[in-house]
């Protein structure tokens, strides 16, 4: 088990029973880069990889 598992197992066992939009997600993910400012580029890497899992693989 990775140590971000963790929190992705808080995650799903708090709120996995949730319907959350992509909009209100987006907002949290932004005031969490507002809040710790370090973490502006993983979060722009997981936002982007979430808005292309659809997209044909090259």
């Amino acid at each position: 088990m990775y140590f971000t598992d963790r929190g992705l197992e808080e995650l799903s066992n708090r709120r996995g029973e949730e319907e959350v939009s992509f909009d209100w997600l987006a907002e949290q993910m932004r005031t969490f880069v507002d809040l710790n400012p370090e973490f502006e580029t993983p979060v722009d890497r997981l936002a982007s990889w979430l808005a292309r899992l659809d997209d044909e693989e090259d």
